[in-house]
């Protein structure tokens, strides 16, 4: 667990540093891999490109990106569900055979083609602010995401610094071993001539041959860390390692020894309030709680206005009868008179004229409205609703446990940061002075080689040890550095080397 803390406080601090000091010439750089093919590449590459190149190709982000898009979504939907909804239908038939005229209600015997419209339109008025409470829990699910894909991007961002930085060290490390194998070579030739001279044995030259053989060992042993560290480089951002490029190279001066001042509790306290990983928690926090409110609205009453627009026309309606003013009359039935005589019974009938109707005019005759409030109060539901808010009572309690656990791993990460630091601050100092040591002993042991006061065994030894403790200076400044950066980082302070 500590060795995964470190390593991630590695990367950021790398992300960082490296960042600031190459910002300004990012824009003066034609190095580009293309994201999508990756496969073309210029000779040298800043921190800047191989950092947006990956987070285009990362599948991460890309994920990520996708729940912000559907989070906004779903914001911009609950915002919409306070709109009334509103509804078209029409129906069209043909009907055979007995049917019913839709003007007078009476059977005719014939085919008829009716057509039937109408426009609803709802709105809910009162629903125990569900609607509202929604909208406020997705609009923090909206930034909680948002931070999420902060965070993300942050982590491939370090990622690729973390390798970044190593092909910077071994670099470095290549140039360490290519300058140790020219001072063997300087010290063969001057062996060489020495030897030709008779003022040296020739077991010297046996020996610095052995010792340069072992520094050209050591050349392809920092050729080949290069070579991988590139290859973690090129994986990082996503792209084919088929590519011959190098990094852009930065100055990183001896770093201090002073103290640090800040305690582990003003770090924790900065960088509780700045990081998108507890910013993201808190969000989620919140918007579990308002998932509390939104299902504790199912208890309450929903009252909803309702509207309808309708008419409809039928073929069988074609024709209407208009009262034209006149009357007539007409025998409607007979009655026997005393003398046993049949006498007609006359009934005055209004006169009137048949006139077409057109469908425009039926759909205008038959035109109906109305409107309504409807009322749906919750009994009982099988304990639905209940269930439900316990449901995100739980959820609200998991989200709490989560962003609690994001803030002890953060002062966990802190605190680990901090012994780092001291740790990699006493390292870095004991190598100076080891290095220190070793250059004037190995000043002494050259002196003497070529006074012929001890023999190239011993002058390969000295030399050795000054390698390796060359090496191990370049790793343990860089360590100090970065991990006195990290803390920067923590506390949320500008980064630059000066």
């Amino acid at each position: 667990m500590c060795m995964q803390v470190a390593w991630k406080q590695m990367r950021v601090v790398a992300a960082l540093i490296l960042t600031a000091n190459l910002s300004a010439t990012y824009a003066q750089t034609t190095a580009v891999v293309s994201p999508g093919n990756g496969a073309s590449a210029s000779n040298r590459l800043n921190l800047q490109q191989c950092i947006d190149v990956a987070q285009q190709n990362n599948i991460q982000i890309r994920q990520g990106q996708l729940t912000v898009a559907n989070s906004n979504l779903q914001l911009h939907q609950s915002r919409l569900n306070l709109l009334p909804t509103t509804n078209f239908q029409a129906n069209q038939g043909l009907n055979g055979g007995r049917s019913i005229n839709p003007q007078s209600n009476g059977f005719v015997q014939q085919s008829i083609v009716s057509g039937n419209y109408q426009l609803n339109a709802s709105a809910t008025v009162y629903n125990g602010m569900t609607l509202r409470n929604t909208i406020k829990q997705n609009d923090l699910i909206l930034q909680a995401s948002e931070q999420e894909l902060s965070a993300t991007k942050n982590n491939v961002s370090l990622t690729v610094a973390q390798n970044y930085l190593n092909v910077l060290i071994g670099t470095e490390q290549l140039a360490v071993a290519q300058r140790q194998a020219d001072v063997t070579r300087a010290q063969l030739d001057r062996t060489q001539k020495l030897v030709n001279a008779g003022s040296a044995p020739e077991a010297n030259l046996f020996e610095l041959r052995a010792t340069l053989a072992s520094n050209e060992v050591d050349i392809i042993t920092a050729q080949n860390t290069l070579d991988l560290a590139k290859v973690s480089l090129l994986q990082a951002m996503n792209v084919p390692i088929n590519q011959d490029f190098e990094v852009e190279q930065i100055s990183v001066p001896d770093p201090g020894l002073d103290p640090y001042t800040a305690s582990v509790q003003q770090l924790f306290d900065v960088a509780s309030g700045n990081l998108p990983e507890v910013k993201g928690a808190d969000l989620r926090v919140k918007s579990a709680a308002l998932g509390v409110q939104v299902a504790k609205g199912a208890l309450y009453p929903v009252l909803t206005l309702n509207g309808n627009l309708s008419s409809l026309y039928s073929s069988a309606a074609n024709q209407q009868n208009i009262p034209n003013g006149t009357t007539r009359q007409q025998i409607s039935g007979f009655f026997t008179d005393a003398n046993g005589s049949p006498v007609p019974v006359y009934t005055n009938i209004s006169g009137s004229d048949i006139v077409n109707v057109t469908y425009f005019d039926q759909l205008q005759n038959n035109f109906n409205r109305s409107a309504s409030l409807f009322l749906r109060v919750p009994i009982f539901q099988g304990n639905l609703s209940r269930n439900r808010i316990t449901t995100a009572k739980i959820q609200q309690q998991n989200a709490e446990l989560t962003a609690q656990n994001t803030r002890l791993t953060l002062r966990q990460q802190i605190e680990t940061a901090y012994t780092s630091m001291r740790a990699a601050a006493n390292k870095f100092k004991a190598t100076q002075v080891q290095v220190a040591s070793l250059e004037k002993a190995f000043q002494v042991a050259e002196s003497r080689l070529n006074a012929g006061a001890i023999n190239a065994t011993d002058y390969s030894i000295a030399k050795t040890n000054l390698d390796r403790a060359r090496n191990s200076l370049v790793q343990t400044k860089y360590d100090y550095v970065f991990r006195t950066k990290i803390l920067d980082y923590y506390q949320n302070k500008p980064l630059s080397f000066n």
